[in-house]
């Protein structure tokens, strides 16, 4: 099923969805599969694996030392593939590559996208990859039916949300603020407008993203958002106290 159909058959039925995100091989990948089951439990219906690279510009503080400590313990691109098989087999949410240019790009972009749509991945974001430079991953993904999460940010002027809208595939990511993952985001009006404003250039649903850290949150992002999409706060409980505090945390985020 393709990804929008199945973000939508997902939303008669929830009135709004969750996106998580998990760094693979960190802490390691056995701890990333039992932080995939306790995301299973409460029904999540997409999950970002972020392929380890050593810059990753898009991220804040706690990714950032995610991605290093993966990257130096030896976690290989082909490891990620593997995992994300692995993964889709178990489980039942969709799965989406996060993670930077470079690393599609080592690859070689036709062996990434046949490496990405065999592993069992439904798209991929990468936020470093400019539009204007995306002409042949995206007909390459469109070969092989995976669909590229165009960013729509605050500092968009209307004529780039009308170009990012047309390009956009699946669903698209709208980023609450200005700066990298990790900080807390004030939910407020100015974010309820950027909302508003991003679906005046696409019909897609649109999840958002970038220091969504609570209940509250979640409370203001409903009626709003179709997809919230939670980072940093579950990769903070889980280094508190793995299982039980990422349980803990999805049981109160959920409640």
């Amino acid at each position: 099923m393709a990804l929008e159909q199945y973000l939508r058959e997902r939303l008669k039925h929830k009135d709004m969805l969750l996106m998580t995100h998990v760094v693979c091989g960190y802490p390691s990948f056995e701890e990333n599969l039992k932080a995939l089951e306790v995301m299973a439990e409460f029904d999540v219906d997409l999950v970002e694996l972020q392929f380890p690279f050593s810059e990753p510009s898009a991220d804040g503080p706690l990714f950032v030392k995610a991605n290093q400590a993966a990257v130096s313990s030896g976690v290989h691109t082909r490891d990620c593939f593997q995992f994300m098989k692995k993964v889709a087999e178990l489980f039942p949410f969709k799965l989406l590559m996060m993670g930077y240019y470079n690393t599609a790009f080592k690859l070689g972009e036709a062996e990434f996208m046949q490496s990405l749509q065999a592993a069992g991945g439904s798209g991929y974001i990468i936020p470093d990859l400019p539009l204007e430079e995306a002409g042949e991953m995206h007909r390459l993904s469109a070969e092989v039916d995976l669909d590229p999460i165009i960013l729509m940010t605050p500092t968009n002027t209307d004529a780039r949300l009308k170009t990012l809208g047309e390009a956009a595939k699946g669903f698209v990511y709208a980023v609450a603020r200005k700066g990298v993952t990790g900080s807390k985001t004030q939910m407020d009006a100015e974010v309820t407008s950027f909302i508003e404003h991003c679906r005046q250039y696409t019909d897609l649903p649109i999840g958002v993203g970038f220091g969504i850290s609570d209940k509250t949150d979640m409370d203001f992002l409903r009626g709003k958002a179709d997809i919230a999409i939670i980072g940093t706060a579950a990769l903070k409980k889980w280094e508190e106290g793995g299982e039980d505090a990422l349980r803990g945390f999805f049981s109160e985020l959920l409640g």
